[in-house]
């Protein structure tokens, strides 16, 4: 079986439960609660195709809405963030020097360029996720707050596991 594919099943299989064993159990005062396995998502090949791209999303919201008894809003974020991914890779600017079905991350592709990308689909996905949990625009501003709470949250949280795990050149 393909080295990538294995690692990215790996990757799969461990955000799905870190997020619902761990960060799912981080909530404080219904503001802050992070979403980290838009890692996943965000790691995935820059080659990879629009259909594979929007079925692993779907596949991992969906393996978070079922643990989380929410139906289908993490897999509309998801989706929603993968379709997005393509046009914000062009907007922030893919490097040129990439190989051949590379993922990005913070060793490759550098630490500002990973960093932007991560908070521009971070925050659209946490948009999209929280607006459709309230299903009203009443309290338009206390969730856009807890749309920059936890995109911040996040957010910090994807930078430290790309420094501890893809920070270091392989020897």
């Amino acid at each position: 079986m393909n080295k990538r594919l294995v690692g990215n099943i790996f990757r799969f299989i461990v955000l799905a439960f870190a997020q619902i064993y761990i960060f799912n159990k981080i909530q404080v005062s219904g503001y802050i609660n992070p979403q980290v396995y838009v890692l996943f998502i965000l790691m995935l090949p820059f080659e990879i195709s629009g259909f594979w791209l929007l079925t692993f999303a779907f596949s991992m919201g969906l393996t978070i809405d079922f643990f989380q008894h929410t139906p289908g809003m993490h897999a509309a974020a998801s989706v929603i963030l993968a379709f997005l991914r393509p046009g914000i890779i062009r907007l922030v600017g893919k490097k040129d020097d990439v190989e051949p079905w590379q993922y990005p991350n913070v060793r490759d592709a550098g630490t500002l360029w990973f960093m932007t990308y991560t908070v521009i689909l971070v925050f659209f996905h946490h948009f999209f996720l929280f607006y459709l949990e309230v299903f009203r625009f009443s309290e338009f501003i206390q969730t856009l707050l807890k749309v920059f709470i936890n995109t911040a949250l996040t957010s910090l949280i994807i930078m430290l596991i790309q420094f501890l795990f893809f920070s270091r050149r392989p020897d």
